[in-house]
């Protein structure tokens, strides 16, 4: 029981990697606050967290509008009387991408938000509490496109390679509070992040795609799972990294088989 007695908010918990996610941290003895838009998935993956003897609540949030952050926040404390994790994980790619010389400006505004705006509302309102008690873990969930786009997606790409900016910020300055934030780069997961690009697929075209995807770009040949992305979220969740801050850590397979260049991964590579 790796969490045992930790209280973890996950956004967009309802559905692939944060349910994932959730469901993991559940097991390990967490209290889980599940906190997405769609209030009925969100439910029903508390119900299997509940099922298989975790506890926690599941919370209806837009994850982009301050008072409904600051309120799940305050419910959350309200209810387990802390927060220890927080688990930056809403986000996405609402509408297949377009070359950058099509592109709306509206498109480019709504995708930068939407993987960005999260990340700044939740940390935002949960550092105060953190900081008070002297303790904190924050996992914000980047993608290997950030640094090796595998297509053309500019405004998903430069939004996740954002991501890791603010954790590698935020990082720095949380640290004399005993504050670690990092982020996880997940590479190709079979999850309904892709159902806007693959449009209407039976399930076994998608079982052909996903086959093929692994055995063509990623070393390991599969594709990845929602709980290979939670065993690493469950490391940096737990005290066995509780000397690991401001890192990148690549769950993709082996692609791209590079390092992330870090500050400290630079000094050490000189």
């Amino acid at each position: 029981m790796l969490l045992a007695d930790r209280v973890a908010i996950i956004t967009g918990g309802a559905k692939g990697i944060g349910k994932g996610i959730a469901l993991k941290f559940a097991r390990e003895g967490c209290a889980v606050v599940i906190a997405d838009i769609d209030l009925k998935n969100a439910t029903e993956t508390l119900a299997q967290a509940i099922n298989k003897g975790g506890r926690g609540i599941a919370l209806g949030c837009d994850a982009l509008d301050d008072k409904q952050v600051r309120a799940t926040v305050d419910k959350a404390i309200s209810h387990f009387d802390k927060v220890d994790i927080l688990v930056n994980n809403a986000g996405g790619m609402p509408a297949a991408p377009t070359p950058i010389e099509d592109m709306p400006e509206a498109d480019w505004d709504k995708v930068l938000t939407l993987n960005l705006k999260s990340l700044f509302l939740f940390s935002r309102a949960v550092v105060p509490h953190m900081k008070s008690r002297k303790y904190g873990r924050i996992i914000n969930l980047s993608s290997a496109a950030a640094v090796n786009p595998p297509a053309h997606a500019i405004h998903y790409h430069t939004a996740k390679m954002g991501v890791i900016g603010f954790t590698l910020d935020l990082a720095h300055t949380l640290a004399p509070f005993n504050i670690c934030v990092n982020v996880l780069l997940p590479g190709p997961v079979r999850t309904d992040f892709y159902d806007t690009m693959l449009g209407k697929l039976t399930e076994k075209e998608k079982d052909v795609f996903f086959d093929e995807l692994g055995k063509g770009d990623i070393p390991l040949q599969r594709a990845g799972t929602p709980e290979d992305v939670a065993n690493a979220a469950l490391f940096l969740a737990s005290e066995l990294s509780s000397y690991v801050t401001g890192d990148a850590l690549l769950v993709s397979g082996g692609s791209p088989l590079r390092p992330v260049h870090t500050p400290i991964q630079k000094t050490l590579d000189r």
